[in-house]
C-alpha cells in the first residue's frame, strides 16, 4: 500500500521533511505559503491557515491521507493533531496538551520539577509582568528572562550577556506578554538532541549545534537559527559521550512522565560544569537542525511514521558517517528590521553535492523573492565539519545586495572556540 502523507507547514524544516518523504509516498502539503521546494516535491499543495484545525482536516480528508506530519509549533499549539485524530488520520506530532512542553514554558519547568526530570535549572514563574521585572532587578546573579508562550526563538533576554538587568526588566514591563519564567543564567555551550518518540519508544538522533545569534562572532539579536552543524559521528568535538547520554536520559525521563507523547521531542541543553542543563524543549524538529539530521538519515522516515501509527517498535534510525553544516541566508536587517523583496538567484542545479532548502520566500511568476524572515538554507556535507563548511560556502557563492549569511558557522576557528570554552568550563 502506498501511504498518502499530509505534511503541514511551509518552512525550511518542512522542505527537509518533504525531501526525505517524497520518494516513498504520495505527498500532499498544506501551508500558509507556497514554498517552491515543497511544491515541486509534492503531489498536491493547498495554501491554508495551518493553525486552523478545520482547514487542515478538510484537506486531509480531501486527499484521503493515511498519515500526517505536523512540522511547526503553531499548528501543534492550535490542536491540529487532536483534530486530525478525531477524524482517524494519524498525525505524527504531539496533541495540544502534550505540546505544552514547548508552548508553555511555565508548564515545562513545573512539569520537570514535579517529575524530577534531570537537567533542571533554577527558576521562578510569574503571571504579572511587574512582579517579574521587580524580581529581575533584585535577584542575585544573572538570569535568562523568557515569556511563557511561543516567541519563535526571539523572546529570551539574558543578563550579563545580551542586556543589563535594568534593560531586561524594562523589556518585561514593555512587552505584551503577561506570564514569564525567569531562570538562572546557564554558562557553557548549547547543543541540541532530538528524538523520534511514539508508544513510549525514544529513538535519539545525533547531537547538533545551533547558532542563534544574528551576526558573526555570536553577536546581535537572537533569531530562529542562523545555522547549525553535526559531526561525522553522533557527537561533536566539544561534547563527551557521557554528556550526550545525559541529554538522552533527560528526553527519556520526559517521555516516561508523558507517555502519550508522540512525534519529535527536541531538547536544547547547556553543557555546564554541573552537566547538561535544559534550556528548553521543543515539540517538533528544530529548524535548522532538521536540515542537518534528515538528509543524512539512512532509515526511511516513512518507516518511522508507519511504525508509530501501527503501534510497532520504532526503528533505530541509522545515519551516514558524514558531517553537515547548514547556513541560513536571511534578508538584511533580520531579525529586528528585515528588508524583504530581494530576488533569490541561487540555482539548486549549481550546488554540486550541497542541498538547498527554501524557507520563507515568495514565489512569483518572474522568480523567487525574499520575505522578512529566513529565506533559504544551504547544507554542505564532508568528512569533517570544516570540510562540510567549505562545501556549504562554495554552494552559497557571492550573495546579492539585500541578503546576508553567517560565514563563520562551521569554520575551524569558531569550532575551536567552542572546544576551548568547554575545556575551560570543565576546568581543563
Amino acid at each position: 500500500m502506498t501511504e498518502r502523507v499530509l505534511l503541514v507547514g511551509g518552512g525550511g524544516r518542512e522542505h527537509a521533511i518533504a525531501d526525505e518523504l517524497a520518494d516513498d509516498c504520495e505527498l500532499y502539503a498544506a501551508a500558509g505559503n507556497r514554498n517552491p521546494g515543497i511544491d515541486e516535491l509534492a503531489d498536491g499543495f493547498r495554501e491554508v491557515d495551518t493553525e486552523d484545525p478545520d482547514a487542515v482536516v478538510d484537506y486531509a480528508l480531501d486527499v484521503d491521507a493515511t498519515l500526517a506530519v505536523v512540522g511547526p509549533e503553531g499548528p501543534l499549539a492550535a490542536g491540529v493533531v487532536d483534530a486530525l485524530d478525531d477524524e482517524d488520520v494519524y498525525a505524527f506530532g504531539p496533541k495540544q496538551a502534550d505540546a505544552r512542553i514547548e508552548t508553555d514554558k511555565t508548564f515545562q519547568r513545573e512539569f520537570m520539577a514535579e517529575h524530577d526530570v534531570p537537567g533542571q535549572a533554577e527558576f521562578e514563574t510569574f503571571d504579572d509582568p511587574d512582579a517579574a521585572a521587580d524580581y529581575v532587578e533584585g535577584v542575585d546573579g544573572d538570569v535568562a528572562v523568557k515569556p511563557a508562550g511561543l516567541t519563535g526563538g526571539k523572546g529570551v533576554r539574558v543578563t550579563g550577556d545580551q542586556v543589563s538587568k535594568q534593560e531586561a526588566a524594562d523589556y518585561v514591563r514593555s512587552s505584551e506578554h503577561d506570564e514569564w519564567v525567569v531562570e538562572e543564567r546557564l554558562v557553557g555551550e548549547e547543543v541540541t538532541v532530538q528524538a523520534f518518540v511514539a508508544n513510549r519508544d525514544v529513538r535519539p538522533t545525533p547531537v547538533a549545534h545551533d547558532h542563534g545569534r544574528a551576526l558573526e562572532g555570536d553577536e546581535g539579536a537572537n533569531t530562529g537559527g542562523m545555522g547549525s552543524y553535526t559531526g561525522p559521528d553522533w557527537t561533536l568535538p566539544f561534547v563527551t559521550d557521557d554528556e550526550y547520554e545525559a541529554c538522552v536520559d533527560t528526553l527519556e525521563a520526559i517521555v516516561d512522565a508523558l507517555p502519550s507523547y508522540r512525534g519529535v521531542l527536541y531538547g536544547q541543553f547547556m553543557l555546564t560544569s554541573d552537566g547538561p542543563k535544559v534550556v528548553e524543549f521543543n515539540a517538533r524538529f528544530g529548524d535548522p537542525e532538521a536540515l542537518n539530521t534528515l538528509p543524512t538519515m539512512e532509515t526511511p522516515l516513512i518507516d518511522v511514521l508507519t511504525a508509530a501509527r501501527d503501534d510497532d517498535p520504532l526503528p533505530d534510525p541509522e545515519f551516514a558517517d558524514v558531517a553537515t553544516v547548514c547556513k541560513y541566508v536571511v534578508p538584511e536587517g533580520y531579525p529586528t528590521n528585515p528588508e524583504g523583496g530581494t530576488r533569490v538567484t541561487i540555482d539548486a542545479d549549481d550546488l554540486d553535492d550541497a542541498k538547498l532548502f527554501y524557507a520563507s520566500v515568495d514565489a512569483r511568476d518572474d522568480g523567487i523573492y525574499t520575505t522578512t524572515s529566513r529565506s533559504y538554507a544551504v547544507v554542505g556535507f564532508g568528512s569533517s565539519i570544516p570540510d562540510a563548511e567549505a562545501e556549504a560556502s562554495a554552494a552559497l557563492g557571492d550573495l546579492p545586495e539585500g541578503l546576508r549569511v553567517r560565514r563563520d558557522i562551521g569554520t575551524k576557528e569558531l569550532l575551536q572556540e567552542r572546544i576551548d570554552h568547554m575545556n575551560a568550563v570543565h576546568g581543563e
